[in-house]
């Protein structure tokens, strides 16, 4: 459900949320991850720590636990301990521990240790959901899916980009309302504007390169 902190902007139009996109799309030259990665087992292990942690965190963490073990058979050689002395910094990792090892092991047993890419087995994999799943899936194989997470759905909301109750509700509205050209590259174009200048307590409406088309009706320019 929508938070009463946040917020609601009015919808915006075919046209504002065009150039709302536009303005992003010109102002952030690399939408990408900033989780480091260099497989795609790496960026599974990453998104799986990422719940409720910061990718700075994740990646102070998992510099030393892929220097370990880069693999679903190193990771599960290492042990649940091992992998727990590693990302003991990170919140929930005792569960993300026990995720991990699950995981690992039915990458082996079901996909010779290769991380799929299609959604039903992705969601398969213990502590994967929809919204990891979306990560991996535009990420990894460039689908144009967005995953919601709660910079992205605060952002929908806040600006009337995509209006909804769940974050379910807001990818819908968001795949109903970004332009094709665009959808690639949504995610990445959302999370980074939400997570530097639509901020949750104070957005920096005043740079903020898409204030025009934003219906934000608290946005402070000065």
């Amino acid at each position: 459900m929508i938070s009463p902190t946040i917020t609601l902007g009015s919808a915006m139009s075919a046209q504002q949320v065009d150039d709302f996109y536009a303005a992003l799309y010109t102002h952030i030259t690399q939408p990408e991850t900033e989780l480091i990665y260099h497989s795609p087992f790496e960026l599974l292990v990453a998104v799986l720590l990422s719940a409720q942690a910061t990718d700075v965190s994740v990646n102070k963490a998992t510099v030393g636990l892929f220097a370990a073990a880069n693999t679903p058979q190193l990771m599960l050689n290492l042990g649940l301990e091992g992998i727990k002395t590693h990302i003991a910094s990170i919140g929930l990792y005792h569960t993300k521990a026990k995720h991990l090892m699950a995981t690992c092991e039915q990458l082996l047993r079901l996909h010779d240790g290769q991380v799929p890419n299609e959604r039903t087995a992705l969601e398969a994999l213990p502590g994967v959901g929809r919204k990891t799943a979306n990560v991996l899936l535009n990420t990894l194989f460039g689908e144009p899916v967005i995953a919601v997470d709660t910079h992205i759905f605060r952002l929908g909301n806040r600006t009337g980009l995509a209006i909804g109750s769940t974050p379910l509700a807001v990818e819908q509205a968001l795949y109903r309302n970004t332009p094709a050209q665009y959808l690639k590259d949504a995610h990445h174009l959302l999370i980074l504007h939400g997570r530097y200048t639509c901020t949750a307590r104070k957005p920096k409406c005043a740079t903020c390169c898409a204030q025009a088309a934003c219906q934000y009706p608290d946005k402070q320019l000065s």
